[in-house]
């Protein structure tokens, strides 16, 4: 090995780990490292926003209120007909 590390664990967690070790037949340290491999190989969540990034766009309509009047535009436009 090239690195050590020591770490505490909760007393929950030991146990949790002791129990996978003694099922899986292997050393503590060695279900750690898988569990760290694991966890370090996975992609990093993702927010949902980055996901539809790219689809975002922004729409300029002039009109400088449209935020705080769309409704009373909206109506406008429709009794217009267009």
């Amino acid at each position: 090995m090239e690195s050590q590390l020591t770490l505490r664990l909760p007393g929950e967690l030991a146990e949790k780990l002791e129990r996978s070790a003694k099922r899986l037949k292997r050393k503590r340290s060695d279900v750690v490292r898988q569990a760290l491999e694991q966890f370090l190989d996975t992609e990093p969540e993702i927010r949902p926003i980055e996901r539809v990034r790219d689809l975002l766009g922004r729409v300029e309509s002039g009109v400088p209120d449209l935020g705080q009047r769309h409704r009373e535009y909206l109506v406008r436009r429709l009794r217009r007909g267009k």
